[in-house]
């Protein structure tokens, strides 16, 4: 799943190049990824030019020309491809847009779990979930609001991190890093953490991702539509050494979602329901 430090880097590289050309046309290759609500895609988005890209917790949106919105939540295999359009066309190509001097922007989608919704500004409240995320991750929220919104929800701190609503652009990945840099068990709940967790915890949410970000913006290149992860500390590297400790990596998979963690360094009970 992209999070705020892909998306961020993404975001940046499109707003280089983006702004101002204009979409010569489209194709649909997998409809069931689309969800246009201004229209027929392909007849009504020819010649609308890109405004700016934005990004809001995990979704990309991209503004056009007259009134129109590309916002794409990329769930947990989309992608998008920056490239020629001489360059062979993936099988998990689900929407290609033209550009010009022979450029695609294409959107990617292995289990095609990913939405692209087309609309205007008006209808952008439709889209699911957009609208029901907090504070950006990288918005500089104050402790106190860190400390009340986190107030609100019940659960393994692991799960909060990642739904949205407490704060938004977390992920599966980062929520593993920055538990594992806050020194917290993925499993301890919310509501068991004492000031000084918080306070460990609120600092690290943006330190991780910024961290990442440095990282991401050295390497990924022209690829925006490679996932980079092998720099991370604990996400996915379970049984090898942890970086801190030099114990091993302890690692689950429930719901086809991955959770990484250091039993040494974040010491907490896994609680079974």
């Amino acid at each position: 799943m992209p999070e705020a430090p892909d998306l961020e880097i993404i975001k940046d590289f499109l707003n280089q190049r983006l702004p101002g050309e204009a979409v010569a046309g489209a194709r649909v290759l997998r409809p069931t990824v689309l969800r246009s609500l201004a229209g027929d895609l392909n007849d009504d988005i020819a010649g609308r030019c890109f405004i700016q890209i934005g990004r809001r917790g995990k979704f990309l949106l991209l503004e056009l020309s007259e009134d129109r919105w590309l916002v794409i939540n990329p769930m947990l295999t989309g992608a998008l491809q920056y490239c020629q359009a001489n360059l062979r066309i993936l099988k998990k190509t689900c929407l290609v847009l033209d550009l010009p001097d022979g450029i695609q922007l294409r959107y990617l989608d292995d289990r095609q779990m990913g939405k692209v919704y087309y609309l205007s500004g008006e209808q952008l409240s439709q889209v699911p979930r957009l609208e029901e995320q907090g504070p950006d991750v990288l918005d500089a929220i104050s402790f106190d609001e860190f400390q009340n919104r986190l107030k609100r929800f019940h659960g393994e701190i692991k799960g909060v991190l990642t739904r949205g609503a407490f704060v938004s652009g977390i992920g599966n990945a980062y929520s593993d890093e920055i538990l594992f840099a806050a020194g917290l068990s993925p499993f301890r709940k919310s509501r068991s953490l004492s000031k000084p967790e918080l306070q460990e915890l609120y600092e690290q949410c943006p330190r991780v991702v910024t961290g990442a970000m440095e990282v991401l913006r050295t390497r990924m290149g022209d690829d925006i539509h490679i996932k980079i992860r092998d720099f991370l500390q604990v996400h996915n590297k379970g049984g090898q050494e942890c970086p801190r400790c030099g114990g091993a990596i302890s690692q689950l998979t429930a719901n086809q979602r991955i959770t990484s963690y250091c039993r040494k360094c974040q010491p907490g009970m896994l609680i079974k329901n």
